[in-house]
């Protein structure tokens, strides 16, 4: 029977609970959302003890789907002061799923101080101290406890800056090389992770798809039939493997919806210096990869493996973290980027933030656009605990108002990611109006903007975009329930057979016989479940906005604005 780990801080309890029937149809978001709206007061202190962080794999991770170990981590954002569910790839999702655990909920909090790891294995569960890996980078508390235990084991960690308690601070685990670099990195979760005094959880179990399946042959005859319409779609199965998610930085610059220069203009003329066609070139001339899976199972393989000069690995340079380091700050170095990707790695920083954060640094003038020695040097401060670097750690909008900068693009507290949302206006309704602060992955209307997948909406002009953006924002949120990838949703938008597929393997594995409708209806109804906390936490109409300069600053080369009105916003959850 599937189980939730309980985990008291205060009292250092650790016990195992049947699932409630509420929780038992439940996986990935839709669970953290849920337990996090039943069991974290709205209005409490995100770094305090009433505030929980909640780990859970998805239906149907631990399984032999194709692309289904996506891990789901809630809680309340420190950053953005709502609900937040950060999405992981990495080895633990199929290995918790394997084990039947439903949920890892990490509660209350150390009254002295201290750090702690806890120890998982199908003999049980234990909280040990582990003083000895405090202050320590995730790529040293990877290391560690691979050679402790076994090079087996997922290391879910963070770093000095979730230590800390920096508001941007996200948590990690591991891919099957050991690589500490999958990351659960919006929102800050990492400091929630960090206030109750846990500094890793180590999953001691060699089984990866052993999740129990009600009626193997159905499901083997629908994952097989999910598969082939992944890899026959050309994003899945051909532009993602071939180059990684960092294909788009030329699709994206060439549409003119690139942010360059702190979301100052939309082309860049190097990007493709930075793009995914020069780093597969580059990665392959040093011996690493140009095609790797972020985790066991995933068709795509759309990770990478880019070796740097100093002889240590990045994996992988996504393409919203090349962006953010590259033409966000008008740097065209790829191994500069990859340099700044690695810190964050390693100090446990979410990229996107902390490249928001340096443009917002850049337009202050404390750093020069251009300068990627001073953006290295400057992030470089977050280790250390320097006032500079906990401005950093703070994000986007501490940044700038601690140097009274007013062009901060950020949504609810959270840095807007790599569209920019006058030239691909169907993302900026989802940057506006999702529960989660800006977030691309919740609503990615780049499919019909700019790839026309699942059809095509002008991206430039507003007719259109709520419509998109809130199909989007449901069917998001029932995929991210299955830790399913989120870009398997190319291939579903475009082939009609998509969805009723992954009803057919949910129904094979838990018995059930859902209908494609009750997948809409389940999206529906986590984003009412997220949309509720978010109001009792005091979030109004007026969060739902972009910042003003989108909608008064024209972005070449199209000189569009950011012109869909306050009203329409509002209707984006009329469901």
């Amino acid at each position: 029977m599937p189980k939730i780990l309980r985990v008291n801080m205060t009292t250092k309890e650790v016990k195992f609970e049947d699932v409630p029937e509420k929780y038992a149809a439940l996986g990935g978001r839709g669970l953290t959302s849920q337990m996090v709206l039943d069991d974290v007061p709205p209005t409490c202190e995100p770094l305090g003890e009433f505030n929980k962080l909640v780990i859970a794999p998805g239906l149907l991770s631990g399984t032999n789907a194709p692309s289904s170990g996506r891990l789901s981590v809630g809680g309340k954002s420190p950053l953005t002061g709502g609900i937040k569910e950060s999405n992981a790839g990495g080895i633990s999702s199929q290995k918790l799923g394997s084990m039947g655990i439903k949920a890892i909920v990490i509660e209350g909090k150390p009254a002295e101080k201290g750090s702690y790891m806890l120890k998982l294995s199908e003999e049980g569960a234990e909280l040990v101290a582990a003083d000895d890996l405090a202050g320590k980078g995730t790529y040293d508390v990877t290391k560690i406890c691979r050679e402790r235990f076994n090079d087996k084991v997922a290391v879910i960690t963070i770093g000095p800056a979730g230590e800390m308690l920096m508001p941007s601070a996200g948590l990690t685990n591991n891919d099957t090389e050991g690589n500490s670099s999958r990351y659960a990195g919006r929102g800050g979760l990492g400091a929630v992770m960090g206030s109750k005094g846990l500094k890793a959880i180590v999953i001691d179990c060699n089984k990866t798809f052993d999740a129990p399946v009600q009626d193997s042959d159905a499901f083997k005859v629908a994952a097989k039939k999910f598969t082939k319409i992944l890899l026959d779609h050309p994003v899945c199965g051909q532009g993602l493997p071939a180059y990684g998610t960092n294909v788009l930085m030329n699709i994206i610059n060439e549409a003119g919806a690139l942010p360059v220069r702190n979301f100052s203009k939309g082309r860049f003329d190097k990007a493709n210096d930075v793009g995914g066609e020069k780093l597969a070139e580059v990665a392959k001339e040093r011996g690493g990869k140009a095609t790797h899976a972020c985790h066991p199972g995933c068709v795509m393989r759309c990770s990478n493996v880019y070796p740097m000069p100093d002889g240590k690995v990045c994996a992988p340079i996504e393409y919203e973290t090349a962006w953010c380091f590259g033409p966000n700050l008008e740097i065209s170095d790829l191994d500069v980027v990859a340099k700044l990707n690695y810190i964050c790695n390693d100090v446990g920083l979410d990229t996107i933030e902390a490249g928001c954060t340096l443009g917002v640094l850049a337009e202050a003038g404390v750093i020069a656009f251009g300068d990627g020695e001073a953006a290295i040097k400057a992030l470089e401060e977050v280790e250390k605990g320097t006032p500079l670097g906990r401005i950093i750690g703070g994000g986007s909008a501490v940044a700038g108002k601690a140097f009274g900068i007013t062009r901060v693009p950020a949504v609810k507290g959270q840095g807007i990611p790599a569209y920019d949302p006058r030239s691909c206006k169907g993302n900026g309704v989802t940057y506006a109006t999702t529960p989660m602060g800006a977030d691309h992955t919740a609503g990615y209307a780049v499919t019909a903007n700019i790839l026309k997948v699942g059809g095509h909406v002008d991206p430039n002009k507003s007719d259109g975009q709520v419509e998109l953006s809130r199909n989007l924002q449901v069917a998001t949120a029932a995929v991210d329930a299955t830790g399913l990838c989120l870009f398997v949703a190319f291939a579903v938008l475009d082939n009609p057979e998509g969805v009723p597929t992954i009803v057919e393997m949910i129904n094979a594995q838990y018995g059930t016989e859902l209908t494609p409708d009750d997948v809409i209806a389940l999206g529906q109804q986590i984003l009412k479940v997220e949309r509720e906390f978010n109001a009792k936490a005091g979030f109004t109409k007026a969060d739902d906005r972009l910042p003003e300069f989108f909608t008064t600053e024209e972005l070449e080369p199209h000189k569009t604005k950011f012109d869909i009105k306050d009203e329409e916003l509002d209707e984006v959850f009329n469901f």
